[in-house]
């Protein structure tokens, strides 16, 4: 039985505590917060659990074999690096870290160490970003033509990282999941819209050497709330509503033809067909996932290097945004992950 604490039980921590909680393959160890309310509140939900207000109390416990942390993002890499030199396993919320630098660092401490070091990008553990990687990978989809996403709500601003940090790492984490090739360069226009406040709606535009385009919008300043994803193919079409409660995800037989003698355009307009995806928990099949690698000495699927892919991708979206939408090339970076 793998015994896992995590450091900060704001925001996220709860939800984190309680997957551990419920999971076979581990037991929560206790949970490390300066602040009491938040302690209070682990122990009317979590009895039993250790409280620590110093997480670095946490580290020199040698019962703890993994630490999640679920801090904010100027706090990763200080908490993590400290963690990996403790000895133990970590999961780390996203994004990573606050530069790619950092992110470095962090990985070639884990491979030093022989630790699993893993990001929670949490959308990729959902039953429907799976089911849409599979019908990429079966081929149903044809060639990728676009992936256009649309997340916004009105707030919550983040004390240390603006709109794009937030919430387009989601989308990043997504699609490094589904197309088989990395983009090339990354173009960003955005606006702070509160007087003091960081960028609160952006719009994220990649480019791949494919010609496909992966377009991300995001906001904090959004009446409703939208999480909804389309995306193109030469065969067929997806439409992903995460709001929907019933039928979240779509498939079109649909798109455009191209006559190769003579030019003519043909268009297909089918009957969208529900697919089924499963209703599992993501951020719980998450857990079971860290579990399993640390057990095992697994790769995850979403490592220290999706994560440090990430945070690059990022760092370049922000200096195109400060540029007023000027392009930024990206790296090249192989992909390591199956």
């Amino acid at each position: 039985m793998i015994r896992i604490g995590v450091v900060g039980y704001g925001r996220w921590g709860p939800n984190l505590a309680r997957c551990v909680m419920g999971s076979d393959a581990c037991e929560l160890a206790g949970v490390a917060d300066q602040s009491r309310a938040a302690l209070d509140r682990v122990a009317i939900a979590h009895p039993g659990a250790t409280l620590w207000t110093d997480w670095r109390e946490m580290l020199e416990d040698p019962t703890v074999d993994a630490v999640i942390v679920a801090t904010p993002t100027r706090s990763h890499f200080e908490i993590a690096s400290e963690a990996l030199r403790a000895g133990k396993h970590v999961l780390v919320e996203k994004p990573l870290t606050e530069t790619a630098e950092q992110a470095e660092a962090l990985i070639e401490e884990a491979r030093r160490r022989g630790l699993v070091l893993m990001v929670d990008h949490t959308f990729i553990y959902t039953g429907a970003i799976r089911k849409i990687r599979d019908l990429v990978r079966s081929g149903d989809l044809g060639a990728l033509y676009y992936y256009d996403s649309v997340r916004i709500n009105l707030g919550a601003f983040q004390p240390d990282v603006d709109v794009v940090w937030d919430l387009a790492a989601h989308d990043l984490a997504v699609l490094d999941f589904l197309f088989d090739e990395k983009p090339t360069s990354v173009s960003t226009t955005g606006a702070a819209h509160l007087s003091g406040r960081p960028f609160s709606s952006a719009s994220v535009t990649l480019f791949y050497p494919s010609g496909a385009t992966a377009r991300l919008g995001v906001s904090w300043m959004s009446p409703i709330k939208v999480r909804r994803t389309l995306i193109g193919g030469s065969r067929a079409m997806i439409h992903y509503d995460e709001m929907e409660p019933d039928e979240k995800l779509k498939l079109f037989d649909t798109g455009v033809d191209v006559d190769i003698a003579t030019g003519a355009l043909t268009y297909r307009v089918g009957e969208p067909v529900s697919q089924l995806v499963s209703g599992a928990e993501a951020l719980a099949t998450e857990i079971e996932h860290f579990a399993d690698c640390v057990a095992n000495g697994c790769e995850p699927l979403s490592s220290g290097e999706t994560g440090l892919w990430v945070v690059g991708v990022l760092e370049a979206a922000t200096r195109s945004m400060h540029a007023q939408g000027q392009p930024v090339q990206l790296p090249a970076i192989a992909r390591t992950r199956p």
